[in-house]
């Protein structure tokens, strides 16, 4: 859709990004299936598969969100908000407005992904707290001690991503609970140079960094699906749903 409004080309998925959308999809039609053979009374089956679409669209989101705030960085030239031109100031602003959705949507899209696994392996992740995330579900699993493939090979990920993921929290911290990522920016140059322009953080790092937070999500959901898709090959539907509350 983004691409549409801003004279591109439609995206042509490729890559992890079509590797997680891939499974998620393998997923359905493993669902859609089951709903076609019995008539899902407890309705486990048509609760998973609305969750699975609204994490497609979810991804599909992301991804955007990263394409838009790259476009968007290409047309700022200026290295202060002072030496912008006001239309140079508003392609910043729309810059800004799609990083900082990117970066938010990393951690909606993963903790969406936890309320999956934790429901479908049967987690009890509200036990330990009540409104969780995506990283209170990773580290249930070992305190529950099932599914460690799918729990190490989680942890690998998490592990391998932890630099910028940290950056990118901390920064959807300040923009939902404190402050605007870019103001704790100016104050920080402020402080530093105590007179003088106020420079622009750097924007091609902080792209950078959302597009590996995309990978990391991308590579969360190819493993997470993945892994479901083979344990209801091997073991079958009703197993592995029962822990699904309706």
């Amino acid at each position: 859709m983004l691409r549409t409004l801003l004279g591109e080309p439609p995206r042509q998925n490729e890559g992890i990004l079509e590797e997680a959308i891939d499974s998620m999809v393998e997923t359905l039609e493993l669902l859609q299936r089951q709903l076609e053979k019995n008539q899902d009374p407890s309705h486990d089956y048509r609760k998973l598969y609305v969750w699975t679409q609204g994490l497609i669209s979810s991804l599909d989101e992301l991804e955007q969100s990263c394409f838009a705030a790259s476009h968007f960085r290409k047309k700022v030239k200026a290295g202060s908000t002072e030496d912008m031109t006001s239309e140079e100031k508003a392609e910043y602003a729309r810059y800004v407005y799609f990083y900082k959705d990117g970066f938010i949507r990393c951690f909606a899209i993963l903790d969406k992904t936890g309320t999956v696994l934790n429901e479908l392996f049967q987690l009890n992740t509200t036990k330990v707290k009540t409104h969780f995330s995506y990283f209170t579900v990773l580290r249930q699993f070992g305190y529950a001690k099932q599914h460690s493939e799918l729990a190490v090979k989680l942890t690998e990920i998490k592990d391998v991503y932890r630099e910028p993921m940290s950056k990118l929290r901390k920064r959807r911290n300040m923009e939902i609970h404190y402050m605007n990522s870019e103001m704790q920016d100016d104050l920080w140059q402020l402080h530093q140079t105590l007179q003088g322009k106020v420079k622009l953080e750097d924007l091609d790092q902080h792209l950078n960094e959302l597009r590996q937070g995309l990978d990391m999500v991308c590579i969360t959901l190819k493993a997470s699906y993945g892994y479901i898709n083979k344990m209801w090959y091997q073991q079958g539907f009703r197993e592995l749903t029962n822990g699904l509350k309706a």
